[in-house]
């Protein structure tokens, strides 16, 4: 499958863009040279990235997703799901700081800023709209419902529903056969590159 051509940046000016990767034509990715895209991923339409990310093999991030950070970094596993409207937010305002906020405020006058990293670990599942923070680290296996926040607090465990705002587990997940079946794909022959 051929990827359009995008309207904001050129394919070539990634750092690494893998095999039979597609990139919608509305992607924005403000600093393409700091983005690495495994194979066989896909990231689709209204999807706004301005920060360093990677992105694993057979991974997807779901239209008018968000993932920002300035300076910060996101890692996406493999086999990842990112559903429709999701945030990761990888740096933010202190918005209890004493200085002005906003990217057009001068940093003589603006607050500390947040700045961390987001690394989501392989088979991990986020439900739509859910929200990221700077500073977590999602396990293998994690699930999450539409809707879900999770902030560092959040002491998440591998292979767990969490749904709410904030994230609280509601039941673990099996991944026997995910991983078997991952496993399977990873060494099939029409797959490798």
């Amino acid at each position: 499958m051929v990827t359009p051509d995008n309207l904001f940046f050129k394919f070539a000016d990634l750092n690494h863009k893998g095999t039979h990767v597609i990139i919608g034509k509305t992607v924005r990715i403000r600093k393409p040279a700091q983005v690495s895209i495994g194979d066989y991923s896909i990231i689709d339409d209204f999807t706004y990235v301005s920060c360093g990310l990677k992105v694993g093999r057979f991974s997807h991030v779901g239209a008018n997703s968000v993932i920002i950070g300035g300076d910060a970094h996101v890692c996406i596993g493999d086999f990842v799901n990112i559903a429709p409207g999701c945030r990761l937010i990888a740096a933010s305002n202190d918005y209890a700081g004493g200085g002005l906020v906003g990217p057009t405020i001068p940093p003589e006058y603006a607050g500390d800023p947040v700045v961390s990293y987001i690394r989501i670990k392989d088979h991990v599942l986020l439900g739509a709209n859910t929200i990221i923070l700077p500073g977590v680290d999602i396990p293998e296996g994690v699930a999450t419902g539409a809707m879900t926040l999770i902030t560092p607090d959040v002491k998440l465990q591998p292979w767990t529903l969490y749904v709410g705002a904030p994230a609280r587990a509601i039941r673990k997940r099996d991944g026997k056969l995910i991983l078997q079946q991952a496993h399977r794909l990873t060494f099939d022959p029409k797959y490798r590159t």
